[in-house]
């Protein structure tokens, strides 16, 4: 269907990996929200088959695709540092694994179909509110270069999904080269299934990392998932729920639930309410992703020579930190080096910490600094007017014409987000939500009509909290 070319990689694993099942159908007829031409692009679709009714029925789950058994697969994770046992794909379903033109394969995942032997007493739905934030916020991650599922579609099922209160159901397509999360692997692990290990092992390399040996492979999710976590600080960027349920094999941004990029600069920014004890607060990602890590390695250590899981891990630190200089170098137009660049780019992040400037716009305006920057600072104003002068004299035979194509004027900010979802929940109006989706394709770009987007929250909209049902 839809021309696209599927096969059923993932199912040759065999059984115990997967429960093959059909999505829950919606009880009327689903309407396509939005769709994603780039996104299509990646599966070789033709963007006109989102006019025909029957994609917006198979993103919904009502028809499957031909040639192609749907399946929820199994997984189990740790969650707030704690082992959950048994998790697996509650509310997704795989429902097709198209190898595209230039030979990659690409999962077709879709959240919010409905029950799975793994839903435990969940309804297995997505709501509207979470699904456009993770439709829009894919999109977002993707344009500033970090590694990320892709949304392919959003669609309104019709139908009301209780939660804290009811609300509109809705389902996501979403697409990434692999949905494996570090769970997959620590589900077989503690089920005294070496076995099991071994098998998806050797099938995730042949996939994903052909030609690697068991101890390059855990030394490159190392690296991507370190080299991930210095890009979500980069840009103020938390995830909210780094359980290793949620982390990609393949270091990519995966499970956009409570997440939230910073307005005003806090380290110990914590963007999921459910998060009391503040385990995913920015400043503790790097820490957790180490973590997260350190379980995957337990997972693997009956397949894999354990020197070469403490040798992985051993190369964390030194993979973030190299990757997060060089990114915060940049934003501040620092190429050649010197040896108080590390000093300076602390100074600026202390300052701006204690005035809780706006992180995004600290680093977009830096290049064209005034009063109006520094007064961003508001009690550290002094302290950022003696940072700007040593700043300007340690940039003054530097290039700093590219600032603006490292330092986003646009993230999703969370208030924005809440305006998009508050006019399709009240109004049915989804003209903020395609505004708001070409936004965040090109976040560097002015865009002078939108630049009500780029700003802190309006107060009506400040202090808005997501949790992990959001």
């Amino acid at each position: 269907m839809f021309g696209l070319n599927l096969e059923n990689h993932f199912a040759k694993l065999g059984d115990g990996f997967f429960t093959q099942q059909s999505a829950e159908k919606v009880a009327v007829r689903p309407q396509l929200l939005h769709a994603n031409a780039s996104a299509a692009s990646l599966i070789d679709l033709d963007p006109a088959i989102f006019a025909d009714p029957r994609f917006a029925a198979a993103m919904a789950g009502n028809i499957p695709l031909e040639g192609f058994a749907p399946l929820a697969t199994v997984y189990s994770g740790h969650q707030f540092g704690v082992w959950a046992g048994q998790l697996g794909d509650g509310r997704a379903l795989l429902i097709g694994q198209v190898r595209n033109a230039r030979g990659e394969l690409w999962d077709i995942q879709l959240k919010g179909a409905g029950r799975t032997p793994y839903s435990r007493s969940a309804d297995g739905r997505a709501v509207l509110r979470s699904s456009i934030r993770e439709y829009l916020c894919g999109e977002a991650m993707h344009a500033l270069g970090i590694p990320t599922s892709r949304a392919l579609s959003l669609v309104a099922t019709g139908e009301t999904v209780m939660r804290e209160a009811p609300e509109p159901g809705a389902v996501i397509a979403r697409l990434a080269p692999s949905h494996v999360r570090f769970g997959h692997f620590e589900h077989f692990h503690y089920a005294g299934k070496a076995e099991m290990v071994r098998a998806l092992l050797d099938h995730v390399i042949a996939a994903h990392f052909p030609g690697l040996s068991d101890a390059e492979f855990f030394g490159e999710v190392v690296r991507r998932t370190a080299v991930m976590v210095a890009q979500w600080q980069a840009v103020g960027f938390a995830h909210g729920v780094m359980n290793t349920d949620n982390m990609s094999i393949l270091g990519l941004t995966l499970d956009y639930g409570p997440f939230g990029f910073m307005d005003g600069y806090d380290p110990h920014f914590i963007c999921n309410h459910t998060d009391s004890q503040g385990r995913y607060s920015v400043i503790n990602q790097p820490g957790v992703a180490h973590w997260n890590l350190r379980a995957l390695a337990a997972a693997l250590s009956r397949v894999v020579p354990a020197e070469a899981l403490v040798a992985g891990l051993n190369n964390f630190e030194h993979y973030f930190a190299t990757q997060y200089r060089l990114l915060l170098r940049a934003k501040l137009g620092l190429v050649r080096e010197d040896e108080g660049d590390d000093a300076l780019i602390g100074a600026l992040l202390a300052a701006m910490a204690q005035g809780r400037a706006d992180y995004t716009l600290t680093f977009r305006e830096l290049s064209r600094a005034s009063d109006a920057w520094l007064d961003r600072f508001g009690p550290a104003r002094s302290a950022a007017e003696s940072w700007l002068a040593q700043w300007r004299d340690r940039t003054r035979d530097e290039d700093l014409s590219g600032l603006d194509r490292v330092n986003p004027k646009y993230v999703l900010r969370n208030w924005v987000a809440e305006t998009v979802i508050r006019a399709a929940e009240d109004h049915g109006d989804l003209a903020p939500l395609g505004r708001v989706f070409r936004l965040l394709q090109n976040p560097y770009d002015e865009h002078a009509d939108d630049e009500a987007f780029a700003a802190p929250p309006p107060p009506e909209l400040c202090g808005l909290e997501v949790s992990c049902s959001s």
